[in-house]
């Protein structure tokens, strides 16, 4: 047995500290002297990184109002922290106005900062040159470059790259007790402090991540890997720079630049901006030219990032010639994920015009005739998109949307309970394709049309849907995490299911919320009013209000009114208790010696950041490790799953047999997953849907739902963070575990799930009374 690795834990609603994802920042003292060297140092972190936008903490103690405004005019995050003095008379020798003396007190403050789990530091005589990605994905130590002149066992300060272990009290009580007894030269070296506490124990960087001048003396040329130049000695470019380092000066130069042309520069560099960059630099360069292509740049970040009606904006603030198609396409998806549907219908008929763009345009209004119910427009406009562009996935989505058959209802209105919910595709997230059946097995055995009218949550609810509605028993509205802003946005509620408040407020059948998620990534928010607003109408009209986990019930409870919070209650989903709602349910007699292992890739940015290469790694030793246990396998909950298996073979050399599960019925997927010994999973239900057939699973957490789950099954060490700088061996330690007694474990998931089943069969005990049945 291996040594425990210690877990940590976290409160329940904090997504970052569930998730595990790394904060990162980048970190600066300034003051008025060195000001111009910062706002270089600024604009060249942003060309020469321009995918990378990570806050930027800037301690300072005199900066006036107008330089502040320089400042942020260059950066969309800046976090100030003003220096104090109380804390520096332990170390104060000489003249505290003296630049290096405070210097060296900012690179003592920044020990101090504790809101990030990395603080890469950078002296504002620095100018970025290269990419910073490696440093970026440092995850242990203090790093830094061995100073040129004073031996390799000491690091030059201008820069570090920290890691949480040191933004410490720990540290700072070490860093407080060596200054204390002044064995530093702090006069003479900034970075005195550091080294003599650290006695040469620190990472070591290659010296082009902080070149310094003095190297090019005789005016030699800045070698072309060289990521950050660093202008040490008294001479600064910006105040006449030093005879002998002319070619080094001038790539300072390249970066000093008015904000008008920097933005520019930026909006014109090649792919890969950070859309919080392009908002930031493209909004006011839109203003000041009226710019199409950069609007369209600025809205379509908008969008990326949820911001739909400010996207709108943008576009409408500008004259876009009736022959540029893609501005056109760009506003139409805005408008439409607005809900104002004429005027998108409009803009995207006017895309159509330019074959480049015409296959998404034709898309796009499939999918708005689709929303409205008219099937045949949405198959017309789809096959004109196919047409088009034969390989053009979305057309042939639709496509196969407007064409298929609707199931016939067989029984009475009066028998039938009317089920908002999310019904996905045949080749769509196997998950989500499993859902709406299994919430209504909690209704009942019978989960056909005879017992069941079908409202899918993405088509717009307008008074034909609210007439059928209201001619049956009720109205059960579940499957999911509906609560999301973006899988399909509208602008009627800002979540999945786009109803219109008016038409929300006429149901007059009993509504009953069943099972829905929260699920918002840690870095994701809503449209808070509109979704505040629509939320708000919602637990109001409804007669049960039931969320998946606690995590949720927390979140939502927090946009309520307190008089509401009781009203939100726990409701376990349904793919948790699949063995007591599946009638006849038999668990396996045997099972295959298999470890199954899920990973998800949609919003990629939010679950891994600057860590997806260390997850892979991570995961290839970790198959490698687990394939001693049992024979590895990937499932697929979508197509877009398979990707850790073509990149562990690519980048790892290992192979693993896929399966494909988006192709599976729902028997086909209970199926699988009861007959395997373990599953690895990253999507909700790839932990919930084992869970519930009785396998024992372990959650790879890059959404706070895994975690939160975990938690209402008194389980959290059956997760461990993408993040995790132990992932492999924690993996293999708890597989291990979990597969040393099989039946031990097994019998510790059906413990589990009965106290899930208790909370479902209470609730359903009140669903009876509520809808009548």
């Amino acid at each position: 047995m291996t040594t425990a690795l210690p877990a940590t834990q976290a409160p329940v609603t904090d997504a970052h500290a569930l998730t595990g994802k790394r904060r990162i920042a980048f970190a600066s003292y300034v003051d008025e002297n060195y000001l111009p060297g910062f706002l270089t140092l600024l604009r060249s972190l942003a060309l020469s990184n321009p995918g990378v936008c990570e806050d930027f903490v800037v301690l300072y103690d005199d900066l006036r109002p107008g330089s502040i405004a320089r400042i942020r005019a260059l950066h969309p995050r800046i976090v100030l922290k003003r220096v104090g003095d109380a804390h520096y008379d332990s170390y104060k020798k000489g003249d505290q106005d003296n630049y290096l003396v405070r210097k060296a007190y900012f690179i003592l403050d920044v020990f101090r900062i504790r809101e990030y789990d990395t603080i890469i530091t950078l002296d504002t005589d620095m100018v970025v040159l290269g990419d910073l990605g490696e440093l970026l994905r440092l995850r242990e130590g203090l790093a830094a470059v061995p100073q040129f002149f004073y031996g390799q066992h000491k690091l030059n300060s201008g820069l570090l790259v920290i890691q949480r272990e040191y933004l410490s009290d720990e540290f700072c009580a070490k860093i407080d007790r060596c200054g204390r007894t002044g064995d530093y030269e702090l006069d003479k070296h900034d970075q005195g402090i550091l080294n003599a506490v650290l006695d040469g124990d620190f990472v070591r960087l290659d010296p082009r991540y902080n070149f310094v001048k003095r190297r090019l003396s005789g005016d030699l040329p800045v070698p072309d890997d060289t990521a950050i130049l660093h202008f040490t000695g008294r001479h600064k470019p910006w105040q006449g720079g030093e005879a002998g380092y002319s070619q080094a000066e001038d790539r300072w130069r390249e970066y000093e630049l008015s904000d008008a042309d920097f933005q520019a520069a930026y909006l014109a560099s090649g792919g890969g901006l950070h859309h919080d960059l392009v908002i930031h630099f493209g909004t006011p360069h839109v203003r000041r030219t009226g710019d199409v292509e950069v609007a369209r740049k600025v809205a379509a970040a908008h969008i990326a990032s949820g911001d739909y009606q400010d996207a709108v904006d943008v576009l409408s603030g500008v004259r876009i010639p009736l022959d540029e198609a893609w501005p056109h396409e760009v506003l139409g998806h805005a408008l439409m994920s607005v809900s104002r549907y004429e005027e998108a219908k409009a803009q995207l008929l006017l895309a159509t015009a330019a074959p480049n763009r015409a296959a998404t345009a034709y898309a796009r209004l499939a999918q708005m005739a689709w929303v409205h119910g008219d099937n045949t427009e949405a198959l017309r406009h789809a096959t004109a998109g196919i047409t088009v562009d034969p390989t053009h996935r979305s057309s042939r989505l639709w496509a196969q949307r407007a064409a298929a058959v609707p199931s016939q209802e067989r029984g009475s209105a009066d028998d039938q309970l009317a089920h908002v919910a999310f019904y996905m595709d045949r080749q769509g997230n196997a998950g989500d394709k499993l859902l709406p059946e299994t919430v209504r097995l909690a209704f009942g055995p019978d989960t056909t049309s005879r017992r069941w009218h079908s409202v899918h949550a993405h088509r717009l609810f307008d008074e034909a849907a609210l007439e059928r509605v209201n001619a049956r028993r009720g109205l059960v509205i579940g499957g999911g995490g509906l609560f999301i802003p973006d899988t399909m946005p509208n602008g009627n509620s800002a979540w999945q299911w786009n109803v219109p408040d008016e038409l929300l407020n006429r149901i007059d059948v009993p509504i009953a919320v069943f099972a829905v998620g929260f699920n918002a990534f840690d870095g994701q928010s809503y449209r808070a009013n509109r979704f505040r607003d629509s939320l708000l109408q919602l637990v109001e009209r409804s007669a049960f209000f039931g969320l998946r986990n606690h995590g949720s019930i927390d979140k939502v409870r927090a946009m309520l009114p307190s008089h509401l919070h009781d009203k939100v209650r726990f409701q376990p989903c349904p793919t948790t208790v699949m063995r007591q709602l599946v009638d006849g349910w038999q668990d396996p007699v045997q099972r295959e010696n298999t470890i199954l292992i899920n990973a998800a890739y949609d919003r990629a940015g939010l679950r891994f950041g600057h860590d997806y290469g260390y997850f892979l790694a991570q995961m290839a030793q970790a198959v490698r490790d687990l394939g001693e246990l049992a024979e590895v396998q990937c499932v697929a909950h979508s197509l877009d799953d398979e990707k850790i298996a073509f990149d562990l073979r690519r980048e790892h050399g290992i192979s693993l047999p896929v399966i494909p599960m988006y192709d599976f019925d729902n028997d086909q997927i209970r199926e699988l997953y009861a007959r395997t010994k373990l599953v690895i999973g990253m999507r909700g239900h790839a932990g919930m849907i084992p869970f519930g057939v009785g396998t024992p699973i372990i959650s790879l957490i890059s959404h706070p739902k895994m975690a939160y789950f975990l938690r209402d099954i008194e389980r959290p060490e059956w997760g461990v963070s993408v993040h995790d700088r132990h992932l492999a061996a924690r993996l293999v330690e708890r597989a291990s575990d979990l597969l040393a007694d099989h039946g031990k474990t097994v019998a510790d998931v059906h413990g589990r799930q009965r106290e899930l089943w208790k909370v479902t069969e209470a609730n359903a005990s009140d669903l009876r009374v509520i809808l009548g049945s």
